[in-house]
């Protein structure tokens, strides 16, 4: 199993696609799967591939959707070996089957898809490919493709109501064989959340699942604002994040802010494996570090690290955000040396907002 794609339901598909690729440099793809009632754009960087929907009628599907919920992703699609065994064993332990399989032909590529209800206003395709082809077949001949930033999705955040957490982790076990990895319970002096990460059979799928702790949680402020549970993030991996990062601020991208006291601090942490040089460029663009600090001396070169930035909420409302991320000599983890760091900066944007005394 993998991500084949992020659908994300939104008031103007052209609007939002042009954002993807002025911000984050994504690549427009030709539209091969508008409707009469929805208009659908598709952007690529790498293997990362989002389509882009908006209503054409008040009768399209993402109209009904934004009735309920702010825009956001509707649909996280993942490819899988058989897809009609996967859609029978959804049904076996009592998942919703919005669409049973269908076959049709995208370009040179043959697919079975099928849909099921997850949380909330949330469906996960699933999606059967006869050929390894994702929509990066269809890139228009005269745009640019050799820009791509991203490498894979590294990892997507799901959040639960209070109390949901435990089903939500069973719902992932038995309907797609996802199994439970590392748990943690984030507590700041202004409010706490409790995650668990899942993690697809194969591996290469990564869905931290968040509960809020405290009734002032971020959590529970997107909760509030999406009207239910849904995807609060999705991590985009890079292999050159301070370059990225650069580039995104040159185009106008606001991101959250990091204070100049956490470098001090970092500096404080042993064996920080990078150069003063290094982290003077880090701190510029204010990307936070993590390390494994068990790594020999000797091997301060070699230390598995982390580098992590997060945007803004992207919509006008604070719900749905971008984090980017570089994993250095395999490293593992989401950062959790961060974590005090980051929800303290989340919080101070909650703050501003007025959600959060």
């Amino acid at each position: 199993m993998k991500i084949d794609h992020v659908h994300f339901y939104v008031e103007d598909a052209k609007v939002w696609r042009d954002w993807f690729v002025h911000h984050l440099g994504f690549q427009p793809v030709t539209d091969r799967i508008s409707s009469f009632h929805t208009c659908t754009e598709v952007v690529k960087s790498g293997a990362v591939c989002f389509f882009l929907s908006s209503p054409l009628l008040p009768t399209s599907p993402v109209a009904e959707f934004l009735r309920q919920y702010p825009p956001g992703v509707a649909d996280v699609a993942f490819a899988v070996e058989d897809v009609e065994s996967a859609i029978a064993l959804a049904q076996k332990h009592g998942a919703t089957i919005l669409q049973p399989t269908q076959e049709r032909q995208v370009g040179t590529a043959f697919l079975k898809c099928g849909k099921i209800a997850a949380w909330g206003g949330l469906t996960h395709t699933l999606v059967e490919r006869s050929l390894v082809i994702c929509p990066s077949s269809f890139v228009d001949k005269g745009q640019k493709t050799n820009d791509n930033t991203f490498t894979a999705i590294d990892h997507v955040v799901l959040n639960v109501a209070v109390g949901e957490l435990e089903n939500a982790v069973a719902w992932y076990e038995n309907i797609l064989d996802f199994q439970p990895q590392q748990a943690f319970k984030i507590k700041t002096n202004r409010s706490a959340l409790h995650s668990q990460v899942m993690v697809s059979h194969n591996g290469s799928v990564q869905l931290p699942i968040n509960e809020p702790a405290s009734r002032n949680s971020q959590i529970q402020e997107f909760l509030d604002v999406n009207r239910g549970p849904g995807i609060q993030h999705i991590a985009l991996r890079t292999t050159n994040l301070v370059s990225a990062i650069a580039k995104f601020r040159a185009s106008g991208l606001s991101l959250l802010s990091v204070p100049q006291s956490y470098y001090s601090q970092l500096k404080q942490r042993p064996g920080l494996p990078l150069s003063l040089l290094e982290l003077e460029a880090i701190a510029q663009q204010e990307i936070m570090v993590d390390w494994q600090e068990y790594t020999p001396v000797g091997a301060q070169q070699t230390a598995p690290l982390l580098l992590q930035i997060f945007t803004q909420p992207i919509f006008e409302q604070p719900t749905f955000f971008f984090e980017f991320i570089e994993r250095r000599y395999q490293a593992q983890g989401f950062g959790e040396g961060n974590f005090r760091a980051l929800f303290e900066a989340i919080e101070s944007e909650q703050i501003k907002r007025g959600t959060l005394q």
